[in-house]
């Protein structure tokens, strides 16, 4: 997941265009695939042993457009450009014109990012809905269409949340959670490992390029919205039984706002507890659980959880 590109006062949303360019280099290299939007759930479903990257990119700034979309067009990479109609025209963002030359490559799908790109998850039912309900009908107004893929404003979603998201027609959500896409994962909690100056440093890049899905069958709680009375929450995780040296796996968690290894206990051997001792603090709490394979990948899985405002 990308954002901005040499924006350079930006560090946290940005990436330098010519770290892109390497990032590319680093994908071909190694005969991955990049997944074509149209092609998705078939891409799950088949080839699962091929490595395949999922392109997107967030809030559709002019940025991209200047910088990084003459390197996808020439090299007709896939990619997902997700948009928060609110913004469109707005200094430093895409207009509709720009949108629609990019949205007439067959390679290209524009996704659906909400209307305002507010901290949507802190509002009601009905809050949430007439905003996704209004960046639909823009959608259809200038494109002719909605998209099937809408990305959680901040990665941030409740059950609420996702229910209307199904509810309004979409087949796929994402999140900002990191992790790999695999045909167990929830298709309306999809992670991505976002890229920044920092997190798209080349080494971390290239290793996040040997990651692997860790398979499980549920992970509790259902609830990723957090309230002061069921913070912290009791996580647990039923993995698929067949997962080798699952029980070497090493989860980390930011509770109490600070990275620490977290305590966790099998209970049986493809059931997982982790203890989080202290509340998880600021706007989001994070776990991420990795298991290093002796070939030199890493199974990984990342959960986020969302701290309501008081």
């Amino acid at each position: 997941m990308y954002h901005r590109f040499n924006e350079n006062k930006y560090p946290s949303t940005n990436i330098r265009i010519n770290d892109f360019k390497k990032h590319l280099e680093i994908i071909e290299s190694q005969n991955i695939e990049f997944v074509s939007p149209a092609n998705f759930e078939l891409d799950l479903s088949q080839k699962k042993m091929k490595r395949k990257i999922l392109l997107t990119i967030d809030d559709g700034y002019t940025s991209f457009y200047k910088h990084a979309w003459p390197i996808l067009k020439e090299k007709k990479i896939p990619f997902i450009l997700f948009i928060s109609t609110r913004e469109v025209g707005a200094p430093g963002y895409m207009n509709w014109d720009e949108i629609r030359e990019i949205s007439k490559e067959n390679f290209v799908e524009i996704g659906n990012h909400s209307h305002t790109h507010e901290y949507l998850v802190d509002e009601n039912f009905d809050k949430i809905k007439e905003d996704i309900v209004n960046s639909i009908n823009i959608f259809k107004k200038n494109l002719g269409k909605n998209s099937d893929f809408f990305s959680y404003p901040f990665g941030e979603y409740s059950l609420e949340f996702k229910k209307i998201i199904k509810n309004l027609g979409f087949k796929y959500a994402l999140g900002q959670h990191s992790g790999v896409i695999d045909i167990t994962k929830d298709l309306f909690e999809l992670p991505r490992f976002p890229i920044n100056e920092k997190y798209g440093e080349l080494k971390r890049f290239a290793t996040i390029t040997k990651t692997l899905p860790l398979k499980y069958k549920k992970i509790y709680p259902e609830e990723k919205f957090l309230s002061n009375e069921n913070n912290p929450p009791k996580v647990k995780i039923e993995f698929y039984e067949n997962i080798k040296n699952l029980k070497l796996l090493n989860c980390y968690s930011n509770e109490g706002n600070k990275w620490r290894n977290s305590n966790i206990k099998f209970v049986k051997n493809n059931i997982l507890e982790i203890y989080i001792d202290e509340k998880f603090l600021g706007e989001r709490g994070r776990i991420n659980c990795s298991l290093k394979k002796n070939d030199g990948y890493w199974r990984w899985l990342g959960i986020q959880f969302v701290i309501a405002e008081k």
